[in-house]
């Protein structure tokens, strides 16, 4: 990202905005050329500073079961890799959405999507607890999503509720 870092610092922006943005529309926003913002854009994709493009969605609108969880790790770092050999143990399983190294009381939070808190309390049980390293779990369910990724879930929410002390 050395090479056009204020436009690229720029394009990440926009884009983590609105991911659907198009070049051509970056380019205008930016005052610049469709080439140059694709090339930038491919370069930026190829350097994995932009891993991927989501869409945040609400599913409790939809019919699909599902449930979130947070789980935080007590590890004990394995030689030779650390806490980066048993995060890429986890990361690997389909259902973990998010794993992420903290400071504090826990050394890893994972998030993880699966259809019941059953189908969690398995994975915990029968494919994190039993890691080598793993020595403490402790498990949280989301009840409600309020925002996330700076989206507003709830219309309701947007009003703008805090006390202006002024």
């Amino acid at each position: 990202m050395q090479n056009n870092s204020n436009i690229s610092k720029e394009i990440l922006e926009k884009l983590e905005q609105d991911c659907r943005i198009s070049p051509k529309n970056l380019a205008l926003m930016l005052d610049k050329e469709e080439g140059e913002i694709k090339d930038i854009i491919e370069d930026l994709e190829k350097e994995r500073i932009i891993l991927g493009y989501t869409a945040v969605i609400d599913w409790d609108k939809t019919d699909k079961e599902y449930v979130t969880a947070l789980i935080e790790l007590k590890v004990v770092p394995q030689r030779d890799g650390g806490f980066d050999k048993i995060a890429g143990q986890i990361y690997n399983y389909d259902e973990v959405q998010t794993v992420y190294l903290m400071s504090g009381g826990f050394d890893i939070a994972v998030i993880l999507e699966s259809r019941t808190m059953r189908e969690v309390a398995y994975f915990v049980a029968e494919k994190i607890a039993v890691m080598e390293g793993i020595v403490a779990t402790a498990t949280h369910f989301v009840l409600r999503k309020y925002k996330e990724k700076g989206v507003i879930y709830s219309e309701d929410a947007r009003a703008d509720t805090r006390i202006n002390l002024c």
